[in-house]
């Protein structure tokens, strides 16, 4: 019978990044039939795992499929699944799963709009957020105050931070006249409030930022504040393509599955519909990312 390392298992089954679950074993959270787990387990078909004290129910490689979404996240929210303080979170209109829960791929600060990810695959999360894979993030940023060619260079040549030195990799003006003027910026880690930090690092002020991009995937205009869509299996495809994981099999939805997920996307767009519309960030790229893109449907600007 084919065994498979616990932590990936695990994060395949939903219960977060392959880092995660290494960590949650080095932290004796995790137990094997009955034993404290240790990096190093491969588990099979049969095993008894538990989390925290409650039994995990395990996705294998052989039953496992692989879902993604593209949320468009508003203000206000913020990247946690409870926060104690009451806000609302990027988790609370995203479909119901049965089994495994869904991952957050790439956090945004609760001023931050724009693309997110979610995903029920931990090693996809863990391939797309891993330092190594040297994936881009685009950014599209309003900033208030004068912007000049050495300005811009000093950017991307890099800037010290208080964790380190920073760049953009790449950044260009797009839009604007007067004070405040778009630009659309590339980085390449998620470090906290990093492209606001080299901007604030000029003596700037950053009054609005939103996420277009996260590697091959793009945000698509149809995809309107706080709402989310998922990927079909193709687009699914060609981002394991580019991240270079093999490919899983497509997971039909239930009948009741389709009915729930489309009577909640029918409130997130009334919702949506009852407020305030924000103006949306321009949508010309600052670079092209590597291999074919993922999420471009409907691209005009709305």
């Amino acid at each position: 019978m084919h065994d498979e390392k616990l932590q990936k298992v695990l994060a395949r089954s939903g219960f977060g990044s392959r880092r995660e679950m290494e960590r949650f074993i080095e932290e004796g959270r995790v137990s094997l039939n009955g034993e404290p787990a240790k990096l190093g387990d491969r588990v099979k078909e049969g095993d008894q795992v538990s989390l925290d004290g409650r039994p995990a129910q395990l996705v294998f490689s052989s039953e496992s499929t692989r879902r993604v979404l593209i949320y468009n996240k508003p203000v206000g929210e913020v990247c946690t699944r409870h926060d104690p303080e009451g806000r609302p979170t990027v988790f609370d209109n995203l479909p119901p799963l049965k089994q495994g829960r869904w991952i957050v791929i790439g956090r945004l600060d609760i001023n931050t709009t724009g693309l997110l990810l979610f995903t029920t695959d931990g090693e996809l999360a863990n391939r797309m957020m891993h330092p190594s894979a040297n994936i881009d993030r685009e950014y599209a940023v309003r900033v208030l105050g004068n912007v000049d060619d050495e300005m811009l260079e000093r950017l991307k040549q890099g800037v010290l931070l208080e964790d380190g030195m920073a760049h953009f990799s790449d950044v260009r003006y797009f839009d604007g006249e007067g004070a405040n003027k778009w630009y659309h910026c590339v980085v390449m880690e998620g470090r906290n409030r990093e492209v606001r930090r080299l901007w604030e690092s000029q003596g700037l002020q950053v009054n609005r930022l939103k996420r277009v991009r996260f590697g091959p995937v793009f945000l698509p205009s149809d995809v309107k504040v706080g709402t989310w869509r998922e990927l079909g299996s193709k687009e699914i495809d060609v981002l394991s393509d580019e991240l270079e994981l093999p490919r899983v099999k497509a997971r039909a939805k239930t009948r009741e599955e389709v009915v729930d997920e489309k009577r909640r996307y029918g409130r997130q767009r009334a919702r949506q519909s009852a407020e305030t519309p924000a103006r949306n960030a321009p949508e010309k790229r600052a670079s092209k990312p590597r291999g074919r893109s993922v999420g471009r449907r409907n691209t005009r600007r709305s």
